[in-house]
């Protein structure tokens, strides 16, 4: 499209992250109309719009996919909704924007990006950590060669708190909803693609995780085709905050990524030094990489540039997460080849 040209687009899904990217488009995002709001819940749906003064509003996406002056979809609907709903918009030839995961099928994400690459619209998946300051600066050092060869990549992740039983149920397991970003950053900031996954895991937080049939502790090691090794430790519930921090390690040197805090303050008295606990979740932690990552979407779109995070950059940390799970489940390393 022109850039000159404002771009019309419509968020499907209001929820948690379409509340997020509604917000961002309609008020921080230059040369970007936020045109209407779908979401089977027509009631959260209607209640995003009115504050953000969006008239059209659906509870059904297809009015949004079916709108000719609509450019892009923002797809934050629930998991099984993704890959279909990028299908269809591909095939009204709509810019698409998708929360990850893609899908939870790997036959699913290939006729997703089957549909994308033959509409030739520009598609990106909402891997927003690789948008976050600290992490992307890991990055930019490990591309410019500045730690040398990388040996060792580590990245902890951990919430503050489980998310409720019902949501369990129904997300695809820790390792294909919450890990899965730590995958993507393992590819992202090693600069390599992981070649073989160890998991260990157990249910140290919530019995009922257990009896839902996931996990909510887990440590995964890797392996890479750089030869690099890494490893991945999650937990669902850090009493002290959001736990996010990463370091990669190498043979000229070290790059590491602490926590985000509401204030840099230490106060030091006779009894200790205190400071700040990490901000509490990713709403706080991750609030300008979600902007960011949605201003690089939008000038893809206007530019008609490649898209940072690709659907197929979407598709292998879902292969990663099955190999985790896989070697969960059989207490073995697995190969990414014996999944794809």
């Amino acid at each position: 499209m022109s850039p000159q040209k404002e771009l019309q687009v419509g968020v499907i899904g209001a929820g948690r992250i379409g509340k997020i990217h509604a917000q961002n488009l309609a008020t921080r995002i230059p040369a970007v109309n936020l045109a209407a709001i779908a979401d089977v819940n027509l009631a959260a749906a209607v209640e995003l719009a009115n504050g953000l003064h969006i008239a059209q509003v659906y509870d059904d996406p297809q009015k949004i996919i079916g709108d000719p002056a609509i450019g892009a979809v923002i797809i934050c609907s629930s998991t099984n909704t993704h890959a279909d709903l990028m299908i269809d918009a591909a095939a009204a030839g709509k810019h698409i924007f998708c929360e990850k995961p893609v899908d939870y099928s790997l036959q699913k994400i290939d006729l997703a990006i089957a549909a994308v690459e033959q509409a030739g619209v520009q598609c990106q998946i909402g891997f927003n950590r690789r948008f976050d300051a600290n992490f992307r600066k890991v990055r930019e050092l490990v591309q410019a060669g500045s730690i040398g060869d990388v040996h060792i990549l580590r990245i902890t992740s951990r919430d503050p708190a489980p998310p409720p039983i019902a949501y369990v149920k129904v997300s695809g397991g820790m390792f294909l909803d919450m890990t899965i970003h730590d995958f993507d950053m393992a590819r992202y900031l090693s600069g390599s693609e992981v070649v073989e996954v160890f998991a260990a895991g157990t249910v140290l937080v919530d019995p009922e995780i257990g009896q839902a049939g996931d996990i909510d502790t887990a440590i995964i090691t890797l392996k890479f085709a750089n030869g690099a090794i890494g490893t991945i430790d999650n937990s669902r519930k850090a009493v002290y905050g959001y736990d996010q921090r990463v370091e990669v390690f190498g043979s000229a040197g070290m790059a590491a990524a602490a926590n985000n805090h509401p204030n840099t303050t230490v106060y030091s008295n006779a009894e200790g030094v205190i400071s700040e606990k990490p901000l509490y979740f990713f709403l706080e932690r991750y609030a300008e990489s979600f902007l960011a990552e949605m201003r690089d979407f939008i000038d893809a779109v206007r530019h008609n540039t490649p898209t940072p995070v690709t659907v197929t950059d979407g598709r292998k940390p879902v292969v990663i997460a099955m190999a985790a799970r896989k070697s969960l489940e059989e207490n073995r390393p697995v190969r990414i080849s014996e999944i794809d």
